[in-house]
Order: C-alpha cells, then structure tokens, then sequence
C-alpha cells in the first residue's frame, strides 16, 4: 500500500530559515529517503510553493475560483492529482473540471517546484 505523507509547517518559519538552517533539515530528510530508495519504497517527493500562489476551486455546476487555499477547515484534505500544465490557467481549467463532478467540497492548485527524482539512490 502506498501513503502520502504531508508536511506542514508554518510558512513564515520556515521561509524564514537561513540557507544552512534550511540545507540541514533537508541533508536529514535525504538519509531517511536514501534507505527508502534503496528499499524501492521512495515516490516523489514535493516541496510546495507558498499559500499565496495557491488557487481554490469551489465545486458545483459553475465552479468557484478563489484566490488561496480556502478550504474549510470541517474538511479533510482526502487525496490529490499531480498534473503536468503549461500554465496555472490550464491547471485551473482542469481543477474545474474536476470539481464539476460534485456539489460539496474544495481543489486547491498549488504549483509544484522539482525537489527529487522518484526512487533516486545517491
């Protein structure tokens, strides 16, 4: 079985790191996914971009767009697609899409920043 394994923090300290503060943190989570890889047992691994650049898209028959990650907080983050696009407009149109399928509930597109390869052994 495979599972996703979120990370949060507040953004503010985090962003607020040093460049070594930051380097040490990740030098400690690459010893953990370099015995995960050699176990073939590591996928992606994502950082996301800040909440400012995230969009929302309410769900209904005319979907809502909404600057920021508002979901609402009775509801649980309960899966998530990882897409290629070529634009954030492209990404929203596909959200929408989406979120048409159903009248409850919320999709936040968030852009990505390459982090590491899948399965990659050093």
């Amino acid at each position: 079985m495979q599972y996703a394994i979120l990370c949060y923090d507040r953004e503010e300290i985090v962003e607020g790191w040093t460049q070594a503060e930051d380097d040490a943190v990740i030098a400690k989570h690459r010893a953990v996914e370099h015995d995960l890889a050699k176990k073939g047992r590591l996928g992606p691994t994502l950082r996301l971009l800040p909440t400012h650049a995230a969009m929302t898209v309410r769900s209904g028959d005319q979907p809502l767009v909404l600057d920021g990650p508002f979901a609402e907080t009775k509801e649980q983050l309960l899966g998530l697609w990882i897409i290629d696009a070529d634009s954030h407009e492209e990404a929203l149109e596909t959200a929408k899409k989406l979120a048409s399928h159903k009248k409850t509930g919320a999709l936040e597109v968030r852009p990505l920043r390459y982090f590491a390869a899948q399965k990659q052994v050093a």
